[in-house]
């Protein structure tokens, strides 16, 4: 009997299908058109919340002109740009079948978390009375000014009382001091009529003791210490006094630009109004480690205390205002209980006869 052969089946191979992949397409820049951090979100948010050009205008009513026309500006550019998510949504739907239309969300509804910060030609009152009609306004927002004079001119006040006025306005205030005490200063301004004990309670003043050493780590750090309190606290006014040590701490004027370079646009970024002192006299001081401070600063003030006849007497000069008009005058001023009081009434006389520089 014939053996029947066996004849065994091949097995066949499964093989897996590749999917296809997709390439993953990088997003273009897009230009932020200096515009800041808060305002950058904002418009981000509008767009989230599927607002229309017009309504976006519409909520930028009341902000400066400049600043709103960057702000639509980046709004159509980041419309431009497809999202990846929708175009790789859209490749699995047939052309033959309606693509829902994306709705906008009605304007009462929309209430944006940031509100868009003003532009810079927004004034913000200094505060010392009489300055501000020199300056028609005050000191340019988000600007870093720097204040010069000697000894008894009253930077010190002058920079209080800048402080308090943001208290009054509702901002939040720091102020940064190398060399005074606390308890000792709180005491002197309290005589001049400012509570600033109180205001620190009422978390509107913040008092912060500080070396020029730990300030030259903050620009290493792009921030640090300081800058997590002055977002975090939503500081609007800031106050370095004074700036001596700190720009001392440099051997040339290369570093010492450099320095104040990044120290200045910290102060920018961080969208606070800000205030330096530097202690020298400008009439017969010849050092020149100030020269970079006054060459890069938004406003630079000088304070003289000359001796007429018989007695020192106070002038006040804006030097410079960088985006304003402002007095190319000399004004005298005093110093009184309520603080500094500026003579709109220009100085009739010549300091340059006290000029050695």
């Amino acid at each position: 009997m014939a053996r029947k052969k066996v004849v065994k089946k091949k097995s066949k191979k499964r093989t897996l299908k590749k999917r296809p992949t997709k390439k993953r397409v990088a997003k273009p820049k897009v230009d932020t058109f200096g515009l800041d951090n808060e305002s950058l979100s904002w418009v981000k948010q509008s767009i989230d919340k599927g607002f229309e050009r017009a309504q976006v205008e519409k909520l930028l009513k009341d902000v400066d002109a400049s600043q709103k026309q960057k702000m639509l500006s980046y709004y159509d550019a980041l419309n431009k740009i497809p999202d990846s998510s929708e175009s790789s949504m859209q490749e699995t739907v047939s052309a033959s079948e309606p693509v829902a239309e994306k709705k906008s969300a009605p304007i009462s509804s929309y209430e944006p978390e940031i509100k868009p910060t003003k532009a810079r030609g927004h004034k913000v009152p200094s505060g010392i009375l009489g300055l501000d009609k020199l300056t028609h306004g005050g000191f340019e927002n988000h600007s870093t000014n720097l204040l010069v004079g000697g000894s008894g001119t009253g930077k010190s006040i002058f920079s209080i009382q800048f402080l308090v006025e943001g208290v009054r306005k509702g901002d939040r205030c720091l102020y940064i001091t190398f060399e005074e005490r606390k308890g000792e200063f709180y005491t002197n301004m309290k005589e001049l009529g400012w509570d600033l004990a109180k205001m620190e309670k009422n978390n509107k003043f913040y008092f912060l003791s500080y070396t020029p050493e730990k300030v030259k780590t903050m620009l290493e750090e792009g921030g640090g210490e300081i800058e997590s309190m002055v977002l975090t606290n939503k500081i609007n006014r800031i106050v370095i006094d004074s700036i001596n040590a700190f720009i001392m701490m440099f051997d040339n004027d290369l570093q010492r630009r450099e320095a104040s370079l990044k120290l200045f646009s910290l102060l920018r970024n961080w969208n606070s109004t800000s205030v330096l002192i530097y202690e020298r006299d400008p009439l017969v001081d010849k050092r020149s480690s100030s020269r970079v401070l006054e060459f890069e600063s938004d406003s630079l003030i000088f304070l003289y205390f000359v001796r007429l006849r018989r007695q020192r007497e106070h002038f006040m000069e804006v030097f410079k205002m960088r985006g304003s008009n402002h007095s190319k005058e000399i004004h005298p001023y005093v110093i009184t209980k309520g603080g500094i009081k500026v003579t709109t009434a220009p100085y009739a006389g010549n300091l340059d006869k006290f000029r050695t520089v």
